[in-house]
């Protein structure tokens, strides 16, 4: 219970609770798998208040009398369940930006370095007895079988796959999982170090250091999440493995894709989460503003042709995509997909899984799928010249085909193509638009305040004062829905280059990238950091997030 019972039984004596004759008999009545102190309190010689006001004196920390105290729910999105009660810490609340917890034991340095760390660094601790912070954590968490009523599906994935001692194993990696989703991550990273097990969380494209475990608990970790994917191989952990988890969770259906890879220390876990509510995303949930909107599903709208998606990788291309599959997905059109691997199951569309190790490569299920007669394809990237060319083919024969790019700005895409093998004049008559795009973090709605630029970030992107002056220029603040991060949620900021006539002559002219990308800005073509502007200057996000995504559009 105490991190140092021989010295707070010390401090008893000496502030007067707890005599010598008090000690021995507790000794005496001691059962085997109690401590001295709890025997002592079992006993009524001293209580846990007592306990913690002499502790909290000693120390130099606040004591907290917690009786009646009713904690915050909302403090689950600061202070992830598992991290509470693996440090036996209550949230409480917070001053100012200071979070505060209590604790039971003062003298436990190693929570006390731990959690700035592990949280953030501005924590204020006070001390409280081992009861009351435990009322505290059920008042915010539940009880702590609650964790079991998390519905798992798939092969082994019950109780039962493994041994009744494996349970706690169950539990903690359930839990992980569950907080992650409660967290809005996007993918969860089990890490093995030196000496113990990290678990991050990426939130809104920022990884946040959540939770430490023992490194004895790295093994049965590993094993309990191959084997909630029915397809790993629990014995081998010399090569890298993939394979997915299913979970229902909050009447919600949630796909975990797991990659899992040897490192020095052992076995590293990254599990994406695949929220499928993300599918019924429109364009304005992505970040599209009325104009672009209406352009962009006018060209969802066409016969036939190439749209093309470009951008990084955690650029959000596969998550438009989806967005556009399921604006024109509709009973009298067949739409056929091609992905590696598929990251999520549409209803009414027929998705085929690349499996290269079989020879069924994109170009492979590309040729057939064209036999399937479909109205739309998908094809989760253009990779090569076989690709491209079967893309090309099916586009000038009457098919609307969807893809993505790996290139910097839309404008690229074209010269891309060109150098894969594809002849400007396919590239021309084909292609009918393509869209870059990048994330850029989204100000929480519920903290967010006024604010204004700084003539610094005016002069980066290029805003005249007086457009400043009239606009509405937020700032983050931090709030327990956003957890004190003052941004909740991405958005995309775009850059669409259609195809017009002057573009065409142009990439059959075989004409420079930056020549296309001067004369599309002259037909109304805005960069992507002139559409991040527009969404600064809406209060939709910060100067800086946009600055930061958009460096290689500083021209």
């Amino acid at each position: 219970m105490y991190s140092n019972e021989e010295y707070l039984l010390q401090l008893l004596q000496e502030a007067g609770l707890l005599s010598a004759k008090d000690l021995a008999t507790a000794r005496g009545m001691k059962k085997p798998q109690e401590t001295l102190l709890e025997s002592l309190i079992k006993s009524g010689v001293v209580s846990d208040e007592q306990i913690a006001q002499t502790v909290a004196v000693n120390s130099g920390m606040e004591f907290m009398d917690l009786h009646g105290f009713v904690g915050n729910p909302e403090m689950k999105a600061i202070v992830p369940q598992e991290v509470a009660r693996r440090y036996k810490v209550a949230p409480l609340g917070f001053s100012g930006t200071t979070l505060q917890l209590a604790i039971p034991d003062p003298y436990d340095f190693e929570t006390l370095d731990a959690l700035p760390h592990v949280l953030q660094p501005d924590i204020e601790f006070f001390c409280a007895t081992p009861a009351l912070i435990r009322g505290v954590l059920s008042s915010i968490y539940g009880n702590e079988a609650d964790i079991a009523a998390t519905v798992i599906k798939g092969a082994g994935m019950g109780e039962g796959a493994a041994g009744a001692n494996d349970a706690p194993i169950i539990k903690l990696v359930t839990n992980i999982l569950m907080e992650g989703f409660k967290n809005r991550a996007s993918d969860i990273h089990i890490e093995p170090l030196e000496k113990d097990v990290r678990v991050r969380y990426r939130i809104d494209g920022v990884l946040h250091d959540v939770e430490h475990h023992p490194k004895r608990l790295l093994s049965p970790i590993i094993s309990r999440i191959k084997i909630m994917t029915g397809s790993m191989n629990i014995d081998e952990k010399r090569v890298p493995q993939d394979g997915r988890i299913q979970i229902a969770f909050n009447d919600k259906e949630l796909d975990l894709r797991v990659s899992m890879i040897p490192t020095n220390h052992g076995e590293s876990v990254v599990m994406r989460i695949l929220d499928k509510s993300s599918l019924r995303l429109g364009l304005a949930d992505l970040g599209f503003l009325s104009d672009d909107q209406e352009n962009f599903e006018k060209m969802l709208s066409l016969p036939d042709g190439i749209i093309l998606v470009t951008g990084p990788t955690g650029s959000g291309k596969t998550t438009t995509l989806y967005a556009c599959l399921n604006f024109i997905n509709r009973p009298d059109r067949k739409i056929i997909t091609v992905e590696d691997p598929v990251e999520y199951q549409l209803a009414g569309i027929n998705q085929v899984m690349v499996k290269e190790d079989v020879g069924m490569t994109f170009a492979a299920a590309l040729r057939s799928m064209l036999r399937q007669a479909p109205n739309i394809i998908m094809i989760g990237e253009v990779r090569d010249l076989e690709t491209a060319g079967i893309a090309i083919n099916a586009a000038l024969t009457g098919h609307l085909v969807f893809s993505t790019l790996h290139t910097n700005d839309a404008p690229s895409a074209v010269a891309r193509l060109a150098d894969m093998g594809i002849k400007p004049f396919l590239i021309a008559s084909a292609v009918r638009a393509i869209m870059a795009q990048r994330l850029v973090r989204k100000l929480c709605v519920d903290c967010r305040t006024s604010s204004t630029l700084s003539e610094k970030e005016m002069r980066s992107l290029r805003i005249d004062p007086g457009q400043a002056l009239e606009a509405n220029v937020m700032a983050p603040v931090g709030c327990n829905r956003c957890r004190r991060a003052g941004f909740k949620g991405r958005l995309a900021i775009i850059e669409i280059l259609k195809m017009q006539d002057d573009v065409r002559t142009m990439v059959n002219q075989e004409l420079t990238t930056p020549q296309i990308r001067k004369r599309a800005r002259e037909l109304g073509m805005r960069t992507l950091r002139e559409d991040g502007v527009r969404k600064v200057l809406a209060g939709m996000t910060t100067a800086e997030e946009v600055i930061d995504a958009t460096m290689s559009d500083a021209d």
